[in-house]
């Protein structure tokens, strides 16, 4: 927007601004404030007549409220002046003619803009540029235009002129979290790193949710002057002649020589390698284009393609893939240079195939490995690679037995804890992982011992995608191998793959999927032997995955009573930690609600419920509310209530009850306990008469009837 059209816009806004005040004093109950008022809008519309540029049917005539008799028509009425509602209606009528012309004007503008966008999708951005410059055209004060034509100039690399238009579209609206975004990113390529920050930290002062992202632009800023301050040392230590400083450029320039032997390559980026040593040294390589020097010469590229017939040429990749590890261990630059190359991305991908040899994967891994360090690594590494191709070329060596899996799931465990990296694997996820895993769950051997335990934490990394998670959840391979797996576990070499067996499994038998029913009979027999186990986290984990099936099956409820899991788990809580102690009394709970058999053995074992009542004085909610659950099912059974007579269980439940629990069921369940109880046993009403809780019995009698 050119200077003159800023100004016509002020004038526009100010000219509103003069209208408003001038209706105002009009309606005023002052009549010489209406008198003045007139005379002012008199001055007003003239100064239209002479300066407005805008059409409309609104007659021009000066309000005069003593006007001449010459100048008025022989027909003419003698009033002395316009009158303010006339005055009024004028400025409605002229009012909504701007409305009707802005709205044809809003849909001009927002076509344009649609074009604008869809040719910045194809990477035309001069186009993009000229579809939005004609929008704003037709509507100067449209916020979306400036910061779209913002984004294509940035594209264009016109950096000040998508400054202007970040600058524009706050003045639109100063919360516009795409100015200071677009402003930020210009201002960085100009190396105005002050600058960059102070507009990416007004995106908090706007939207605080917005961190995640501010922090990611910040660290993009930090990069940036980091390099730029590299930069300018190595060109210092170049001017003031340092030793050594010309040893990378040197060898740079003799393995850029053409139709050299494979061996004279591989001598020289191995001295290259050793040449690298600190940050000055990776400066050095990006500032005489090492990545373009390596990747361009016809040996290295064969040999990493594994085309090459030639002697040496395995060694030769091997060496430049350690080359690329020094040239960007701890230096983002360059790892983003690296995989910005598609040919290097490619290469990468391809030597993890199981036609490569063991050496090339294991250098390609350590490679990978360095990058899956960081967070930036990481995003690189899922923003660059194939990576559907990439774990499935992993993969199928894990299943194979050809790769040694210690690197290679170090690298997998590191990309499964970003978001990113799970979002991408949603619609593959059962290709790509599941399957593969299906099959090592299903032929455990000493080979893949050291494997699954590591690997079985990678699914669960990816399962925190609630997507994946229900997916894995659904599958019925995955249950059946993971069946099988357990039995087998249980008494054998390969005990260590069951906590981390059961830990996954745990987690995705919250989802409601039909096979976890079909098959929860089967699940609960296999985790009631284990709670006997020697193994206190195998007890926990095993308890922790009968609370979960538990409330989906009545059948499986009636299995393991049978086979005695109240009184296994009843000895897990008498000495049981925080989480033994959640899991076992959520299971127990769930026996309790659909077996009366469970509830009567829990009543015989635990006499007066001494260690169910001990657990509602527990910190943790989700213990306190299934304990107050087991009472409740528990005074069905005959004598049990009166059990409770001059115990200290009418008073815990009413402090659970009239308590401010963050979860509403602990207290629900207190009151329909505390309820349940007194109906089975009416003399512990006497109890909380004496106890005047007349407002919490009021509550429960709502139960109790």
């Amino acid at each position: 927007m050119s200077l003159c059209e800023y100004k016509d816009l002020e004038r526009f806004l100010e000219n509103v601004d003069h209208i408003s005040d001038l209706m105002k004093e009009l309606n005023s109950s002052d009549e010489s404030t209406q008198e003045k008022a007139l005379e002012k809008a008199d001055q007003f519309i003239s100064s239209l007549e002479e300066n407005e540029t805008c059409r409309t049917r609104l007659s021009r005539t000066v309000i005069n409220k003593s006007p001449s008799r010459e100048s008025r028509p022989t027909n003419a009425s003698d009033e002395p002046r316009q009158s303010p509602e006339n005055f009024m209606k004028a400025l409605e009528e002229d009012a909504d003619e701007r409305r009707k012309r802005r709205q044809v004007k809003e849909e001009l503008a927002k076509a344009l803009k649609e074009k604008g966008n869809k040719a910045f999708a194809q990477g035309e951005y001069e186009v993009a540029v000229k579809f939005y410059t004609e929008g704003l055209e037709q509507l100067r004060d449209m916020q979306a235009l400036y910061t779209n034509r913002a984004q294509a100039l940035i594209k264009l690399e016109k950096y000040k002129e998508a400054i202007s238009d970040c600058e524009w579209a706050l003045k639109c609206s100063d919360k516009c979290i795409k100015a200071h975004v677009h402003m930020g990113r210009a201002h960085l390529a100009l190396k105005n790193f002050t600058e960059s920050r102070i507009c990416f930290e007004k995106i908090l002062d706007i939207e605080p949710e917005r961190g995640v992202m501010v922090k990611d632009y910040l660290s993009r800023v930090d990069q940036e002057q980091k390099k730029v301050l590299e930069e300018k040392t190595v060109r210092d230590k170049l001017i003031e002649g340092k030793e050594g400083i010309t040893t990378v450029p040197d060898l740079l320039i003799k393995l850029d020589r053409p139709n050299q032997s494979v061996f004279y390559y591989c001598g020289g980026v191995q001295l290259l390698s050793e040449a690298i040593k600190d940050s000055t040294g990776q400066t050095l390589f990006r500032l005489n284009n090492g990545f373009s020097v390596i990747s361009g010469n016809n040996a290295v590229r064969s040999s990493l393609t594994q085309t090459s017939k030639e002697q040496n040429s395995e060694e030769l990749c091997v060496s430049v893939l350690r080359l690329w590890r020094a040239v960007c261990c701890g230096n983002e630059e360059n790892q983003q240079l690296l995989l910005q190359c598609s040919s290097r991305r490619e290469q990468i991908v391809q030597l993890l195939d199981s036609a490569a040899s063991a050496a090339l994967r294991q250098a390609c891994l350590h490679l990978l490995c360095l990058f899956c360090e960081t967070q930036y690594g990481r995003g690189i590494v899922t923003e660059n690679l194939d990576l559907h191709r990439m774990v499935k070329n992993m993969m199928d060596c894990f299943c194979r037995n050809i790769m040694s899996g210690t690197t290679a799931l170090a690298v997998l465990e590191k990309l499964a804890g970003e978001n990113k990296f799970r979002v991408q694997f949603r619609e593959k996820f059962a290709d790509v992982f599941a399957a593969p895993f299906e099959h090592l769950l299903g032929n455990i051997s000493v080979s893949s011992l050291d494997l699954l335990p590591s690997l079985i934490s990678v699914i669960g990394a990816m399962c925190r995608d609630e997507v994946i998670s229900r997916k894995l959840g659904s599958r019925e391979e995955f249950w059946r191998k993971s069946f099988s797996a357990v039995g087998r576990c249980a008494d054998c070499e390969y005990r260590r793959v069951l906590y981390p067996l059961l830990g996954l499994m745990i987690n995705v038998s919250h989802n409601p999927a039909p096979v976890i029913r079909e098959h929860a009979v089967e699940i609960c027999s296999r985790c009631v032997v284990l709670l006997s186990d020697a193994d206190g986290g195998i007890i926990t984990r095993a308890a922790g995955l009968l609370s979960k099936i538990l409330p989906k099956s009545a059948a499986a409820v009636q299995e393991v009573v049978q086979q005695g899991v109240v009184k296994r788990l009843l000895k897990i809580l008498k000495g049981a930690g925080q989480i033994s102690s959640r899991y076992s009394i959520t299971a127990l709970a769930a026996c309790t609600a659909s077996s009366l058999q469970a509830s009567e053995e829990l009543v015989k074992f635990d006499k007066r419920l001494v260690t169910v009542r001990m657990l509602l004085g527990s910190s943790d909610e989700v213990v306190v509310g299934n304990a107050a659950l087991c009472l409740g099912h528990c005074s069905a059974v005959p004598g049990a209530a009166a059990g409770l007579l001059g115990s200290d269980c009418v008073l815990l439940l009413l402090r659970r009850a009239a308590g401010d629990a963050e979860r509403a069921a602990v207290q629900q369940n207190a009151a329909i306990t505390l309820g349940k109880i007194c109906r089975a046993e009416p003399r512990h009403m006497l109890k909380l008469r004496e106890l005047h809780c007349l407002e919490i019995l009021h509550s429960c009698m709502k139960v109790i009837t």
